[in-house]
């Protein structure tokens, strides 16, 4: 099976393998009650060790099927676990777009690992995937999040109203997207 894994100056991005999924199950839940309020409604069973072992089978599914990319973000020092970050619904043909997907642990916020994590995301997209859209929606309330896409280069397009069912609520999503001008 290949294998990714995308390196920053403080950052190791992999696909985490199955019989890691326990580090996954600690950190989501170390961040749940943070992550919630962006986050939808999740069963119980969600945080289950058995749930992220299926999940990260199936993120290795995904990813060998060209369908999506989920990443774990480690600290290249520690290997702690702090953030997550998703290229999904990857479509070809003449569309050749995806979805960015994103979070961070709350004791990680605010050091520009997020921002550095996304940039070598998106040059994976755009330079090794071929990719010509990339499109991140956030909700209005999460400021962060739209000034780290602004930061980004990514371009508002809109407002959908009642997009997502975040924490059991129908929330609006500020729409933008992110163009490779090279292709």
């Amino acid at each position: 099976m290949r294998q990714l894994q995308l390196t920053t100056d403080r950052l190791i991005l992999r696909i985490l393998p199955p019989q890691e999924a326990h580090r996954l199950v600690a950190w989501d839940e170390l961040n749940r009650a943070h992550l919630a309020q962006w986050e939808p409604a999740h069963d119980p069973a969600f945080f289950t060790p058995a749930y992220f072992v299926s999940r990260q089978e199936q993120a290795l599914r995904d990813y060998e099927t060209g369908n999506a990319i989920r990443l774990v973000m480690q600290d290249r020092a520690s290997g702690e676990l702090v953030g997550r970050c998703s290229l999904t619904n990857i479509v070809r043909g003449p569309f050749q777009a995806c979805h960015l997907g994103y979070c961070l642990g709350y004791q990680w916020e605010g050091q520009g690992l997020m921002h550095e994590a996304l940039r070598a995301v998106i040059d994976h997209a755009f330079t090794d995937l071929d990719l010509h859209r990339i499109m991140a929606n956030y909700m209005p309330a999460n400021v962060r999040s739209g000034r780290l896409l602004a930061r980004l280069g990514f371009v508002q397009e809109g407002v959908a109203k009642s997009y997502l069912q975040i924490a059991g609520k129908w929330e609006d999503h500020v729409l933008t997207a992110l163009v490779n001008d090279a292709l």
